[in-house]
This record gives C-alpha cells, structure tokens and sequence, in this order.
C-alpha cells in the first residue's frame, strides 16, 4: 500500500512542477490559481511521501519519489510545454525509469 502512497506522491511532485510552469506562462488572476495547485500539489505530494516513509526505506522511497517527478516533469515539458525530445532527453529519461524499477524490484518492502 506505501508504494501505491508514494507513486501518488510523486505525480503530485509532477503536479507542483506542472504548476510552476504554467503560472510563469499566465498573468492575473490565472497565475494565482497555478500557484494556488502548486502549494495544494506541494503540501499533498509532502504528506503522501512522510506516509510512504513511515514503513519504506527513506533513501529507496526519496530516489522513487524525484525519479517519479522528475520522468513525469519532463515528459510534461514535452507534451504541454513543447519542449524538444531529443534522442538523449529520451535514452536518460528511459535510464531513469529502469532505475526507478529496480530500487522497487530490490526494496526489501
């Protein structure tokens, strides 16, 4: 149940950073609402990884977490942001993934 917490977790990390990016891009009161989801998306995501921390090991748990937010943030970047998928942003980012996978696959939880 504490890896389903923590995937959660890190999508919210990809929340915050998602909104983070779009408050930059807007003006008004437009830009509020992105910062409003950011602190909504921080507070979340920090709960969620103290709750996964509580059974999981910290430095498996923390590695998952950035991992998650960080393949999820770039891959936003890509598909909203329209940031460009080179061959290398790609090859790292499939990296990371199988190294998220295999922190779980070795977890001793």
């Amino acid at each position: 149940m504490n890896w389903i917490i923590l995937i959660i977790a890190g999508l919210f990390e990809v929340g915050f950073t998602a909104s983070l990016g779009k408050a930059k891009t807007t003006t008004g009161m437009a830009s509020y609402w992105w910062y409003g989801s950011f602190v909504v998306c921080l507070t979340l995501s920090m709960v969620l990884l103290v709750k996964a921390t509580q059974t999981l090991p910290i430095g498996t748990a923390y590695a998952v977490w950035t991992g998650i937010g960080a393949v999820g943030t770039v891959l936003v970047g890509i598909i909203f942001f329209k940031e460009p998928a080179t061959l290398w942003r790609l090859v790292f980012i499939t990296t990371l993934i199988g190294s998220i996978i295999g922190l779980k696959a070795v977890s001793p939880h």
